[in-house]
């Protein structure tokens, strides 16, 4: 399958193809299956690969967009696993998705809002266990913290944002897990040596606050971080993608000239 993305100074894309204009650029990506799930591929031939886990538990559909949009941005092949909806089950899928882009190039790992946790608890798994960790993490209006407990869920509310469905969908996905325990709630782990990452979210966002505090937990635990905080969701949507491509690709140019010395 293949998809036409188009990038303009307005950050806008569409999956079918439109009538050019000055300043816009129009490139395909191409969106193939695999066994943990679609696998985006920009034009070019690249050696990054990014594991996407995305905050839809019910499939990685509808994050294929913005997969898109980062594949063209940060040259990367991007792979959008296919999580089962419930603790433990989705994390032994996040690793079955990082294996398989180990077995492809050098990955980084980027997490979006549930996703996060999934990401986090992944890394820290990794760590523990000293196997080989992603070379970089990006986390997007992460949910880090699944107490729920944060000021930003309430003050930061919107009427598109359901409290008490977030509150149902935690209680399913966590099966009867403390939701203090560090696997379903990152913001609680250890988090020295985790590799270096990217923290990006409105001020807005009901969120906001779960990267705040994991930013303090993280930079006082050794970890580089870069946190971006927009004023509000427009900016956010406007940009962030843009800023996700940067880190990750400059990362992996860092690690391909520090190999090449």
């Amino acid at each position: 399958m293949r998809y036409v993305i188009l990038l303009t100074g307005e950050c806008q894309y569409h999956r079918k193809r439109v009538p050019e204009r000055r300043g816009a650029v129009v490139k395909d990506v191409t969106v193939e299956e695999s066994p943990v799930g679609p696998v985006v591929r920009p034009p070019e031939d690249t050696e990054l690969v990014v594991l996407y886990l995305h905050g839809n538990q019910d499939g990685p559909e509808p994050a294929l967009e913005a997969a898109g949009r980062l594949a063209l941005l940060a040259g990367a092949t991007v792979v959008c696993p296919r999580y089962r909806g419930a603790f433990p089950a989705a994390l032994i899928d996040a690793h079955s998705g990082y294996s398989y882009c180990q077995a492809a190039g050098p990955v980084a790992v980027v997490g979006e809002g549930i996703g996060g946790a999934l990401a986090t608890a992944m890394l820290v798994q990794l760590r523990d266990s000293e196997a080989t960790s992603p070379r970089r993490a990006v986390l997007v209006s992460a949910l880090l913290d699944l107490t729920l407990d944060s000021k930003s869920l309430q003050f930061n509310a919107s009427p598109t944002f359901d409290l008490g469905a977030l509150r149902s969908r935690i209680a399913d996905y966590a099966r009867g897990t403390p939701l203090t325990d560090s696997h379903l709630s990152p913001l609680y782990a250890n988090l020295h040596g985790l590799p270096p990452m990217a923290l990006l979210v409105a001020g807005t966002d009901p969120m906001l606050d779960d990267s705040l505090a994991f930013t303090t937990r993280a930079a006082r635990s050794g970890v580089a971080l870069d946190l971006r905080v927009w004023p509000d969701a427009a900016s956010f949507h406007a940009q962030s993608t843009h800023v996700m491509a940067e880190f990750l690709a400059a990362r992996h140019a860092g690690a391909e000239a520090g190999a090449a010395a």
